[in-house]
């Protein structure tokens, strides 16, 4: 019985999630309220009350939800692989196809970053996260040091800062939309790029 209720609870805390999301693809950050979610989520705000603290608890819930989905699409992927160069294009072409497949969380996620800030004031993107590293980024610098360490990429490159370039490449394109730009196309190029840089 306890089984059920914690599944409820859990399918009752992602339906209020998803409506913060499209709240915040449709209205943008500074709009969104409790009312204005639980109105999109077709519940009562007292029920957004029960599964989450306040406003910000439920921002952040729906940050982290953001990223472990886009993790777990993209390191899904990665694994499938065995060669550090099959994981490099896996990773490069999953993360891009994660970006046409969930455009309304690429808004809601960057309208969090951009806008929301913490307890001392400061903006997500600005805020200092001590050793955290985002678990993306380390996903891909694993790839690029293992393929060092086997020797099938040269190590003529920096890793971190390959990491960068790599990253930056595929953030740029998160606002394209898919009706005006070919992601199949920009993966490829990205790929062969990215290959032409670590082999």
């Amino acid at each position: 019985m306890e089984d059920k209720q914690s599944f409820i609870a859990e399918a009752r805390r992602e339906q209020i999630i998803q409506a913060c999301i499209n709240t915040l693809e449709e209205l943008g950050y500074t709009n969104v309220s409790l009312t204005k979610i639980a109105k999109t989520a077709k519940v009562s705000t007292g029920l957004i009350s029960y599964h989450f603290s306040d406003k910000m608890d439920l921002i952040n819930q729906t940050l982290l939800y953001l990223l472990n989905k886009k993790l777990d699409f993209i390191s899904a992927k990665v694994v499938q692989e065995e060669t550090p160069s099959s994981q490099l294009k896996a990773y490069i072409g999953a993360s891009l196809a994660y970006q046409v497949a969930n455009y309304k969380n690429n808004i809601a996620l960057i309208e969090i970053v951009f806008n929301a800030q913490n307890e001392e004031g400061i903006p997500y993107y600005r805020a200092d996260h001590g050793e955290e590293e985002d678990p993306l980024h380390t996903l891909l610098k694993e790839i690029l040091i293992e393929g060092q360490q086997k020797q099938e990429f040269s190590k003529e490159f920096d890793v971190e800062m390959i990491c960068v370039v790599i990253q930056g490449a595929i953030e740029e394109s998160m606002l394209k939309h898919k009706n005006s730009f070919s992601f199949e196309k920009y993966a490829d190029e990205l790929t062969k790029l990215a290959l032409k840089v670590v082999l």
